[in-house]
């Protein structure tokens, strides 16, 4: 499992997030389950990577699990919302595979 972050220059957005959550999210449990990969919202998908439509927003976060998209955050609805709304897609995501 991997949370990919879409990211661009100059997105006040990203940068919120990088003050608020960036610096906490590798030690948190969602960091350990789901570490994250940044990616240029302008750069070309590597290869390994399948998600459902290219990202408009940034920052855009996609869970993926094996490089394939299982749910995505489009924005930072803050930091409270933020974590509320990654658990929820964590949940989704260890459900579905352990079905």
């Amino acid at each position: 499992m991997e949370l990919l972050m879409f990211e661009q220059a100059g997105c006040i957005y990203c940068a919120r997030w990088n003050e608020e959550v960036a610096p906490e999210y590798p030690k948190t449990r969602e960091g350990r389950l789901a570490p994250l990969r940044r990616l240029d919202l302008h750069g070309k998908l590597p290869p390994d990577l399948t998600i459902a439509r290219s990202p408009v927003f940034t920052p855009t976060f996609v869970l993926v699990i094996d490089g394939v998209e299982k749910g995505r955050i489009e924005g930072y609805p803050g930091e409270d919302f933020f974590w509320a709304l990654l658990d929820g897609l964590i949940g989704e995501a260890d459900a579905a595979v352990t079905k």
